[in-house]
């Protein structure tokens, strides 16, 4: 009977997705190595364990919406559901090599997403949980089918600016916000109201400038040929 193994060797970003898609490279082998396998239908959880990584002052406050006051994160930091995934894995012998992909979203909303915006550098501890099927041939040639255990597992660090460039790609110099329409159209009633021309001109507008954004301010408004207030 087949005993399958698996691990997380590599991450990159999908370079041609319409969406922001990450690949990650996985490697499976089998004991015995002589036996063959026919087909592996594979699904994956995929948790982020929280607790396995520091967190600086900066990332701590970003954070304090998902977890709290770092006071309190030795109740509060656990490991989070992230997302699933799925994959086939083709016929092979002894090992093979497949892609998991993973797609994401910048939907500030989503815990993850949350999450991942938050870091400003290192990794991200996930943790894979596998399940599935295992078809394969018997000692007679009959085609056998087993689920793979539930015990099957593997631990990856995902660089953050693997995540972070995937966005920057997708959004470049953007991100997602998503409002009740009932607030939405408030919002849209003010910005016809001034006469404003972006979304962008209507939050500034609201929104006091703190003292780090004037150098952005500025360069925007020479952009567009305006005279910042």
């Amino acid at each position: 009977m087949p005993d399958l193994s698996f691990q997380i060797t590599g991450v990159e970003a999908a370079t041609r997705g319409l969406t922001p898609l990450l690949h990650f490279t996985l490697a499976v082998r089998n004991s015995p190595p002589e036996e063959t396998i026919h087909a592996v239908l594979l699904q994956a959880q995929i948790q982020v364990e929280a607790a396995k990584r520091h967190y600086n002052e900066q990332e701590q406050a970003k954070l304090y919406e998902l977890f709290g006051p770092p006071a309190q994160w030795g109740q509060t930091l656990r490991s989070r559901l992230w997302t699933h995934a799925a994959t086939n894995v083709r016929s092979f012998s002894g090992s093979a090599e497949a892609v998991l992909p993973v797609t994401c979203t910048y939907d500030l909303n989503v815990a993850a997403t949350k999450y991942f915006y938050a870091l400003d550098d290192g990794d991200v501890p996930l943790l894979f949980l596998f399940s599935g099927s295992i078809f394969y041939a018997s000692a007679e040639g009959h085609l056998q089918v087993q689920p793979i255990s539930w015990s099957k597992e593997c631990t990856y660090p995902m660089p953050v600016a693997v995540w972070k460039a995937m966005m920057e790609h997708h959004y470049p110099n953007s991100a997602w916000l998503s409002l009740p329409r009932d607030l939405f159209d408030r919002l849209y009633a003010f910005r016809r109201q001034h006469g404003l021309p972006t979304w962008e001109h209507t939050l500034e507008r609201l929104l006091p400038p703190l003292p780090e954004d004037a150098p952005a301010i500025e360069r925007r408004a020479k952009t567009n040929g305006e005279v910042p207030r």
